[in-house]
């Protein structure tokens, strides 16, 4: 007896002990993935330029990221993930002037803004959040040694990184350099030797804003700053660099280059992850369009966090994803749908669900892992307590939370038994008459098979 559940035990833990699988934008390959100490694991993700309030692709990229960190933590003692805040940027210096107010001002605001948000979508926060102006010093120094190791040269108070000195730049966009430069807006100017060449220090003038270097006043070019945080916190190698698709390039190509070229025998990061795009209504997001949407505006509009992340998990994160009414309002019904059958249980006795681990591994598939926790709702309906132990698990797992149930008047509900009473005797004027009536006291009723459903209007 002893032996045969030795052997339960062994084939439950061997269950759930699966490979972790990622897509890797720099060898566009889905591959097992293998950290460089089998006992831990270095991320670093792009974290928010902090000019205004975070938008619903800023937060799509968040709850990603997120994703993945719950994921390695389950499977490694110690993960170390890092997250950027670019707070020095011509973006924040035009957005601060437009306001007429102090630079640090904005960015301090911003980046509390950037906090409650992405805290009301349940993501678990980074273990370092580093700020750019904090390690100015650090960027000076990766760019003399690029300087010195003729990677980077100055010409007229600027440094620039020298493309055609790196063999291998654009193996991550995976294209070549004139690829690059046509496809791409880069800033011409007469003094560089490459069109392609990028900043890694510009001047500006003694009144703006800006920090003392070997080359003058000046302010950092956006690439150096990740360079040089993460050297600072992971070393020069670590396992995955995580961000946008939107990055890839210029800024991670940029990166990528700048960082082995500081730092010889470097691989930088060794796996890439890129979630997709967001779009609104099948149109890009943008100002112009008229369809920008904040995370604050979303959650004000009547869709709390759990709503909006089981939205951004509904499809694979390497896709696109469209924003729009019905996603969101189908969103919400199904965290109704599922936090409606949940059974209150002890916290302690929640069991682990193999199958949503195993999902999530195979390169964070979360569209199969929401479609089990639907399977696992409609078990915990029927009466499974060991189904309802590990939809809670899975909810948790997921940074999903159980949406409070609705408590509606004992009057609402009087009114919907009636027309359900009308609509089997086939009585439609009055069943049309008692759905107003439901209508007129803020409430809609959606019908089912053979009941019905009662939701609060707005």
């Amino acid at each position: 007896m002893i032996a045969l559940l030795s052997i339960i035990l062994l084939i439950s833990y061997v269950k759930c002990m699966t490979d972790i699988f990622l897509s890797n934008s720099l060898t566009k390959r889905k591959e097992i993935f293998y950290p460089l100490n089998k006992d831990s694991v270095k991320m670093y993700v792009c974290g928010p330029t902090v000019y205004e309030r975070p938008h619903m692709g800023n937060a799509r990229a968040a709850v990603v990221y997120d994703i993945l960190f719950r994921l390695l933590k389950r499977f490694y003692k110690d993960v170390v993930c890092v997250r950027n805040i670019t707070d020095v940027d011509d973006k924040i210096i035009n957005s601060a002037k437009s306001q007429n107010i102090a630079i640090d001002s904005l960015t301090t605001q911003i980046t509390q803004f950037y906090h409650q948000d992405i805290a009301e979508l349940n993501c678990l926060p980074p273990n370092v959040e580093p700020k750019a102006t904090t390690h100015i010093k650090q960027m000076i120094e990766m760019i003399e040694q690029l300087i010195k190791s003729s990677h980077a040269y100055v010409v007229q108070g600027h440094v620039l990184f020298d493309v055609s000195s790196h063999s291998n730049y654009g193996e991550l966009a995976n294209r070549s350099l004139d690829e690059m430069i046509a496809g791409a807006r880069v800033e011409v100017a007469p003094f560089k030797k490459n069109p392609a060449d990028f900043v890694l220090w510009k001047p500006c003038k003694a009144e703006d804003y800006g920090f003392e270097s070997p080359w003058g006043w000046g302010r950092p070019g956006w690439h150096i700053e990740c360079s040089a945080m993460s050297f600072a916190y992971l070393g020069a190698d670590f396992d995955i660099h995580g961000g946008g698709a939107d990055l890839m390039f210029p800024h991670h190509e940029n990166e990528l280059a700048q960082s082995k070229c500081a730092n010889s025998g470097s691989s930088f990061a060794r796996y890439w992850v890129h979630n997709g795009f967001l779009t609104v209504n099948g149109e890009k997001m943008s100002k112009s369009l008229g369809n920008f949407k904040t995370v604050r505006e979303i959650i004000e509009s009547g869709f709390n966090g759990s709503v909006i992340r089981y939205f951004y998990l509904t499809t694979h994160y390497k896709k696109p994803l469209d924003l729009n009414d019905k996603a969101l309002e189908d969103a919400k019904k199904a965290m109704k749908k599922i936090s409606a059958v949940i059974h209150k249980t002890d916290s302690k006795k929640v069991k682990e669900c193999h199958e949503v681990i195993n999902f999530l591994a195979d390169d964070m598939n979360t569209s199969a892992a929401l479609a089990h926790l639907h399977e696992l709702a409609s078990k915990s309906q029927q009466g499974d307590e060991e189904a309802n132990k590990q939809l809670l698990w899975s909810l948790d797992f997921l940074g999903l939370e159980v949406m409070a149930k609705e408590v509606i008047p004992a009057d609402i509900i009087k009114i919907a038994q009636e027309r359900l009473q009308a609509k089997r005797e086939k009585d439609w004027q009055l069943a049309d008459l008692l759905r107003t009536q439901i209508m007129e006291r803020g409430y809609k009723i959606l019908d089912t098979d053979d009941s019905y459903e009662l939701e609060k209007i707005g």
